[in-house]
């Protein structure tokens, strides 16, 4: 996919600053994906650094010149942008220009200031799909993964005619105390999350170990890819800013879900997610007014990597883009 692709940065350009030929821990993850979308140290995107708020903001870039619109990949909380290239390797997505930024706080992406929260990654989002407006007006595919799923519907909720698609892994509100409790490790970390998402201040700039608050081990059932994960240095084993934590649990919608009438939708649930269970999306799905449709993908945990769900995920990509004529 990636390689003879040219790439240029939105804004600004490459700064030699360590990047992810440094930091290789995601080269780990790539055993566990179909060989076809594996990547390597010279078949993986182009990297870039963009100044947002004055602060440098990592993306994984693929410029498409001819391509029919952009893929924008998000990760979420505890995740970064490099562990998402095997996704963008669907046949589904391959031919589509490729984004996926480290939010600030995550990855290579250092946080902006001492008061990170989770609605300034909202906001980062949005200004990244401004500044790729600016350069062109290709329609803009949002695809969030995991736990980026809920970022996707907060950004499709403030900014729903600058988007021609959602695709998300999950749609699990963690306002919602059962979706909570799924997310933490044992029932001190319930009770922490609770705290958490009541408390009405935080200390400013308090950053704590990941596995703190969520139950890393959940991110897959397969135990060697769990492990690789926990062993992270900028995934399971890092430390994330507690008010970004805390945001997360607590941002509503820019819009109710009855309220939200586009853009069309396709939640694509892993079956046997421990993290972010596919009862919880559905439910939330069934409350959405916009155009959507369902997909269960086989045998698959919070990280879909296994042959059978990707397989489902391409297909109902293709479907869903077909359906509602979605440039692709």
């Amino acid at each position: 996919m990636f390689s003879g692709s040219r790439a240029r940065s939105p804004i600004g350009s490459a700064e030699a600053v360590p990047g992810y030929l440094e930091h290789t821990h995601w080269l780990r993850y790539q055993e566990f994906f179909p060989g076809a979308l594996r990547s390597t140290t010279t078949d993986s995107p182009t990297e870039h650094w963009w100044s947002w708020r004055g602060a440098p903001l990592h993306l994984d870039v693929v410029r498409r010149d001819d391509a029919a619109a952009k893929l924008l990949m998000l990760h979420g909380i505890g995740g970064y942008g490099r562990m998402l290239a095997p996704y963008a390797r669907l046949p589904s997505l391959s031919g589509l220009e490729y984004l996926a930024p480290d939010l600030p706080g995550h990855g290579l992406s250092p946080a902006v200031g001492s008061r990170l929260t989770y609605r300034h990654w909202v906001d980062c989002v949005i200004d990244l799909i401004a500044a790729e407006r600016v350069a062109d007006r290709r329609p803009v595919v949002l695809f969030g993964v995991g736990l980026g799923g809920w970022l996707a519907y907060q950004v499709a909720a403030r900014v729903p005619d600058r988007l021609a698609a959602l695709v998300v892994t999950s749609l699990a509100d963690p306002r919602s105390p059962d979706v909570r409790d799924g997310l933490v490790a044992n029932p001190g970390a319930g009770l922490l999350s609770e705290g958490l998402a009541r408390a009405p201040m935080l200390p400013v700039s308090h950053r704590v170990p990941l596995h703190w608050l969520l139950d890393i081990t959940a991110i897959s059932g397969n135990a060697r890819l769990a492990a690789a994960y926990a062993a992270d240095e900028l995934g399971g084993a890092a430390t994330i800013p507690l008010r970004l934590f805390r945001s997360y649990l607590r941002l509503p919608p820019a819009v109710s879900p009855a309220n939200f009438t586009a853009p069309p939708l396709l939640l694509a649930s892993p079956e046997a997610d421990r993290w972010t269970p596919d009862v919880h999306s559905e439910r939330f799905l069934g409350r959405l007014n916009a155009p959507k449709r369902s997909a269960p993908l086989p045998g698959s945990g919070h990280m879909p990597r296994a042959e059978p769900a990707l397989a489902e995920l391409d297909r109902a990509v293709r479907y869903f883009f077909e359906e509602f004529r979605i440039p692709h």
